[in-house]
């Protein structure tokens, strides 16, 4: 019998999607269960983001996040996904030493745990970490405006690019981005309309986060999106569901019939 395989989702189809003006959808995922469900949902791009630092693995925030942390979560979501391009994210000081570090990085995302691209932090002080991966053959997705691994610099989880001079920082390093090879962008905590006026300026797709309604696609955290972390809420996140609580009355309601007894009954018990 002839087996169909599912069509990858490709940075070429991102890109044919911004001419046509399709909008592109981006979630995060860390495990297999997670992947498959989105992927089922018909996301176009999966990231395997740092953020699981946050969301999965209880961190303050992203920067203790390992080389091993982000290679086995991205292979379990590349397991899962049969559709969506997947996106590993580049954990601190993974790339900032050297190019050539970047590109060995970058290279055990695609070989060890199957990713079809990767994700860094940066404007003009990671060019050379970019053109290095992009010319080994590696996709490479941008992410400028608030980075969080740059919290310690930029004084928190602020928004940028409210000023003038921060305005024609990113702007600029949006072209130099593009210009290096990145075959997407990410902008996150950015004014609406400064991301507007980027993402009209290239001809890369740009993937907002708290950056308005002007950017060629949008991303958040599957764990935003579903209400299950509520260790706090930005601005931008949207919840559409509430699964904490309903996961916390799903157990509840199994601790009790254990305690009462009245589970395992004759139906869940082999006779």
């Amino acid at each position: 019998m002839e087996v169909f395989k599912v069509k990858r989702i490709t940075v070429v189809d991102l890109k044919k999607k911004k001419e046509a003006k399709e909008p592109i959808v981006m979630i995060t995922a860390y495990d297999y269960p997670s992947a498959q469900m989105v992927d089922e949902a018909g996301v176009d791009i999966i990231l395997v983001g740092d953020s699981l630092g946050m969301v999965v693995l209880g961190y303050e925030n992203t920067l203790p996040v390992t080389m091993e942390d982000m290679l086995s979560h991205t292979a379990a979501v590349v397991r899962g996904a049969q559709r969506a391009l997947v996106v590993g994210d580049m954990p601190f000081m993974s790339y900032q030493i050297s190019p050539e570090q970047a590109l060995e990085n970058a290279g055990r995302f695609i070989k060890e745990a199957g990713a079809h691209a990767v994700k860094l932090e940066g404007g003009e002080e990671v060019l050379d970490a970019i053109r290095k991966i992009v010319d080994a053959g590696i996709p490479v997705m941008g992410h400028i405006g608030l980075t969080p691994q740059s919290i310690h610099r930029i004084g928190g989880y602020r928004v940028q690019g409210k000023n003038e001079e921060q305005a024609v920082r990113l702007k600029r390093d949006a072209k130099l981005l593009e210009e290096a090879g990145c075959f997407s962008l990410v902008l996150e905590a950015v004014p609406a309309q400064l991301a507007k006026e980027i993402t009209e300026s290239l001809s890369i797709p740009t993937i907002g986060i708290g950056a308005g309604p002007y950017c060629d696609g949008q991303v958040l955290v599957y764990h935003d999106v579903l209400g299950i972390f509520q260790e706090f809420k930005p601005k931008f996140v949207k919840r559409y569901d509430n699964l904490r609580e309903r996961v916390i009355s799903a157990v509840k309601k199994y601790a009790s019939e254990v305690r009462e007894r009245t589970f395992p009954d004759e139906e869940h018990s082999y006779l």
